[in-house]
């Protein structure tokens, strides 16, 4: 089942009730609420007004679902879930609308906006809801029928392992797990599941085989209180973008930690990559976006400027790109304004220091004023990277780091950033030491990622930026 296609049509009908729910509230504005104030029937004329609300009033609903985000994991929802979604979202829909378009609205009297609003909210949020039942309920069905379901990998050999398979396997309502084959956690491991499923290899196989089997969903056979050995795992397996489940010990099952949805099946601990609730996650994306667009047309003098005094300075292009990883180890092209001689590490990879004689006379104004960095809203927009988050580095650095710091790897989890914590605190580091000593900055923002923290940092990088004290 195509993932896209399925989003594809949860907006059509999605924005298919919200058209007919407009058509018909119009219908009662028009046939129902003026004549009472009029004292006359009115002429039912379908204006200029009327189709351009046809139009933008469905789209501004696409917009508040995408940024709710309701399409972000269509193949996991629960129909009950789904209705208290369903139902705060139209709630909080219909009150925008109430305050900004029918506020004003001709009435005899003020128990009309009453009525208006409750027939706009009851006329959306039914439609709404009808067409995503139908929609999740086929989904649903085809799940529990084994039809569809999620390429799972379980890792793990032991008993604990064995009784997990058995479990998800002989379950009355299947919850979509199709098991591709397990890991051992060890090469000496005993491979107790290796008369039920293929075995893969070892946890240093994992990356290969994620690729492999275009992995979706992961099971770790071992308690949680198992805190050295679920550390490792996680850091080798949880900067791919899957959904990670393990199991809860007597501590998570008191204290409350273990929360799952799934009735029929064991109680499975969800280890969430989404690190931002949907909904902040979505508008940290739409104010990327939003900002690198507008920072575009503002600087365009200023990058006209850039380009030509460091063409009058130094022969070579104008902007320098270089492979970085991204998000979930994946390799892409960062753009920067060159602010160092042309083949400046003819000798290898070389971090720059102070006083470096390879920069550029422009190039000391640039760094120090980070404006070299002001090409990557491209990256940006591309979905590359993201105003704030860790900085990007190349993967010759990374290798130096891990074996440093293995967890260096978790930052990966999220969308690289022009600007960071790190950044902010310790400012660019010149060595792989001074990398490991900017690393906890960057984490404690991984564990304290949110919109109003993002704002600070950005707040902060401007200064910054005023000050020309980077380097």
């Amino acid at each position: 089942m195509n993932k896209k296609v399925q989003v594809v049509r949860y907006l059509f009908f999605d924005f298919f009730a919200a058209a007919i729910s407009w058509i018909l509230f119009y219908l009662y504005r028009k046939l129902q609420i003026e004549p009472q104030h009029f004292g006359t029937e009115v002429p039912l004329e379908l204006t200029n007004q009327f189709y351009l609300g046809l139009l933008t009033i469905p789209a501004c609903w696409i917009l508040l679902y995408y940024l709710s985000g309701y399409y972000s994991n269509i193949f996991r929802k629960s129909r009950l879930l789904e209705l208290g979604q369903t139902f705060l979202s139209s709630l909080a829909g219909v009150i925008i609308i109430f305050f900004t378009l029918i506020l004003d609205d001709y009435i005899s009297s003020y128990k009309d906006y009453y009525r208006l609003f409750f027939t706009l909210f009851l006329l959306h949020f039914c439609l709404t809801y009808i067409f995503r039942l139908i929609q999740t309920s086929r989904i649903i069905h085809l799940i529990h029928h084994r039809k569809f379901g999620f390429n799972t990998l379980l890792i793990g050999s032991n008993e604990k392992a064995l009784k997990i398979y058995h479990e998800l396997s002989n379950q009355p309502r299947p919850a979509g797990f199709q098991f591709i084959g397990f890991l051992s956690i060890e090469e000496n491991d005993q491979h107790t599941l290796s008369s039920h499923l293929p075995y893969l290899g070892t946890l240093n196989d994992f990356t290969d085989i994620a690729q492999k089997y275009k992995l979706e969903e992961v099971i770790i056979a071992i308690e949680s209180s198992q805190h050295d050995l679920l550390t490792r795992i996680l850091t080798s397996i949880q900067n791919h973008s899957i959904t990670i489940w393990g199991i809860p010990d007597l501590y998570d099952l008191l204290s409350g930690n273990a929360k799952t949805n799934i009735i029929y099946s064991s109680p499975l601990l969800k280890i969430s990559n989404g690190i931002l609730p949907a909904w902040q996650a979505k508008l940290k994306r739409l104010i990327d976006v939003s900002f690198s667009m507008l920072a575009f047309l503002l600087f365009l003098p200023v990058y006209l400027l850039i380009a030509i005094l460091i063409k009058l300075q130094s022969d070579g292009p104008i902007l320098y790109k270089q492979e970085r990883i991204g998000r979930f180890g994946k390799p892409f092209t960062i753009y920067k304004f060159r602010t160092m001689i042309h083949h400046a590490e003819t000798n290898g990879p070389e971090l720059s220091r102070k006083d470096d004689p390879r920069i550029i006379p422009v190039g000391q104004f640039l760094r120090g004023t980070h404006l070299d960095e002001i090409p990557q809203f491209y990256n940006v927009i591309k979905g590359e990277m993201s105003l704030v988050g860790p900085r990007p580095e190349r993967q010759y650095f990374i290798d130096l780091i891990v074996k440093k710091a293995p967890h260096f790897t978790l930052l990966h989890k999220i969308r690289p950033g022009i600007t960071s914590w790190g950044q902010v605190k310790y400012g660019y580091a010149s060595s792989v030491d001074q990398m490991v000593k900017r690393l906890p900055y960057d984490l404690v923002y991984l564990k304290n990622i949110s919109i109003y923290l993002d704002f600070k940092i950005l707040i902060y990088t401007l200064i910054a930026c005023f000050k020309g004290n980077g380097k």
